[in-house]
């Protein structure tokens, strides 16, 4: 904490075993959790919230205010849950009056340059590969890892679990337990494998499969299929997580990729 080439403003509110490197800048109304390292050349702006045991590495920007011509100056927070780690160069925005934070939940991975924007969410372990672009007001779910490069349309939400290739353009919303790939972005199956290291079991994997069969493979259209579903298969935590995500989503879901079955 003590150290000398850092610069931290005296109304920040740092834990006693904080570790900050030389060359970083900690601005006013700052808080940050025990056990967390700031690394060099780090910028903590207004209204950072950051928990217990997190590193964030250097050059990366926490808090600055949102690319948002719209933005009149309103207080606003940047919130990093406990036991995450924001990479080199990682930019992350404070929230605007939509919402009023910005949020990453805790245990994430935030990917060197990877560019989280203003009132974003992100759940709790959710990994951003280098490079991902998020703009504004975005929501990602637990589990979810979005590959590298890849860019994200204002207003998109995805579900827990899923998993996006590198370098998609993600225009619709991608729903929970899935896989997206292909240009335009397309269902390419559930997240199986991921799903497994999380303790999924076989039976439950099955269950999800067969409810994105009928919603991707039988040729119904949205509403007939989530009727379907609704009608024919038990009623789980899963199979009611996937109906709300489709029946909240603004944007619309992606659609399915035939070429692939």
């Amino acid at each position: 904490m003590n150290q000398p080439l850092a610069y931290v403003h005296p109304g920040a509110k740092i834990a006693k075993n904080v570790v900050i490197e030389p060359f970083t800048t900690i601005h006013n109304n700052v808080e940050i959790g025990e056990g967390t390292w700031i690394g060099s050349n780090v910028t903590i702006m207004e209204g950072a919230r950051i928990g217990k045991n997190c590193n964030i590495f250097p050059g990366a920007v926490i808090s600055a205010v949102p690319q948002d011509l719209k933005f009149g100056g309103e207080d606003s927070l940047a919130i990093i849950g406990d036991n995450s780690t924001v990479r080199e160069c990682v930019t992350i925005n404070r929230g605007t009056i939509a919402s009023g934070q910005t949020k990453i939940g805790k245990n994430c991975l935030i990917m060197a340059t990877a560019h989280i924007a203003h009132d974003c969410h992100i759940g709790d372990n959710a990994i951003i590969v280098n490079g991902v672009a998020l703009a504004g007001h975005v929501t990602v779910g637990d589990f979810a890892i979005i590959g590298g490069l890849a860019a994200i349309h204002q207003f998109i939400s995805i579900g827990d679990h899923a998993m996006i290739s590198g370098g998609s353009l993600v225009r619709k919303d991608v729903p929970p337990f899935t896989k997206a790939a292909k240009e335009p972005l397309s269902y390419v199956g559930i997240n199986s494998i991921g799903l497994r290291r999380r303790g999924f079991t076989p039976e439950k994997i099955r269950e999800i499969q067969d409810i994105y069969r009928i919603l991707y493979q039988k040729n119904y259209n949205t509403t007939q299929a989530l009727s379907l579903i609704e009608a024919e298969m038990e009623a789980t935590p899963e199979r009611d997580e996937i109906i709300l995500f489709i029946r909240n989503s603004s944007r619309g879901i992606m659609k399915g990729y035939t070429g692939i079955y």
